[in-house]
């Protein structure tokens, strides 16, 4: 499938499971103008074809535009809170759906920024015309989802079935950083997944990332005794940092708060 426009009608599911309050969010954000952009289930859909029904509708913002967006949606009948200042909101429509507010990743390794806008594809989603996030962009954020309950690699696999010979390498490897291994681990497991399929990724991409795979293993070790885990899982790791290992989600190497993060840690129990 690879890419999607204006001419394609997207929704979450059938028309009778969607709440009306969806496309009404939609139009009055389209009506205010604040930029915004449809992913989740929906970008899911619109590049790799898969269907999959949910309660939730997710958006994603500018961190500067969380406050606008969420104020049109309480304007619009939902009921808004932050329950995670580093990146996410949420605007209840009833007691089983919700619009999710996202601006950064649950581990604040993967922030939305203007990229994610100039990149993004045109649809038309419950029959409201709204701004799709970009694979290259969806991959990332999804590359990272590793819980014992939810487990994003299927996502990320598709994606790459579908999109991998139109995707921005340059830009996905500039996205991924110093996190790389992330993605390399996923382009080998998709080459395990879809045996057949493996030339689809650019033969230059994987032998960029094997390079520095060998140049990494020769290289003198960092002293910092840190875990790396806790960007891929809330829960799994923290029986390391018990242990007295470093959080990577703390600067230098992350961009949270310890206070975020317990905020973060907190809400394990509460799912």
């Amino acid at each position: 499938m690879g890419t999607v426009g204006a001419e394609h009608s997207i929704s979450l599911g059938p028309p009778e499971t969607e709440p009306p309050s969806y496309p009404a969010a939609l139009r009055a954000l389209n009506a205010d103008g604040v930029p915004y952009l449809v992913g989740g289930a929906i970008a899911l859909g619109a590049y790799a074809g898969i269907r999959r029904d949910t309660k939730d509708l997710d958006l994603f913002t500018l961190p500067e535009d969380v406050k606008r967006v969420l104020d049109v949606l309480e304007r619009a009948g939902l009921r808004t809170e932050l329950p995670f200042p580093h990146w996410l909101g949420k605007a209840h429509c009833d007691d089983e759906h919700f619009v999710d507010v996202i601006f950064n990743a649950g581990n604040g390794a993967a922030p939305v920024d203007s990229e994610w806008f100039a990149h993004a594809h045109p649809a038309v989603v419950m029959g409201v015309p709204v701004a799709v996030c970009p694979p290259e962009e969806t991959l990332w954020s999804k590359a990272f989802v590793m819980e014992r309950e939810r487990f994003d690699g299927a996502d990320v696999a598709h994606l790459l079935l579908s999109c991998a010979e139109t995707l921005d390498w340059m830009r996905l490897l500039r996205r991924f950083a110093d996190n790389w291994r992330v993605l390399y681990a996923h382009l080998v497991l998709f080459g395990f997944v879809y045996p057949d399929e493996s030339r689809r990724i650019p033969g230059w991409v994987l032998r960029e990332l094997n390079e520095r795979l060998e140049n990494d293993a020769s290289r003198e070790r960092p002293r910092e005794h840190v875990c790396q885990g806790t960007l891929l899982s809330r829960e799994q790791y923290l029986p390391d940092l018990e242990r007295g290992w470093g959080d990577a989600r703390l600067p230098p190497t992350g961009s949270m708060s310890r206070e975020t993060i317990a905020i973060w840690t907190g809400a394990i129990s509460k799912r």
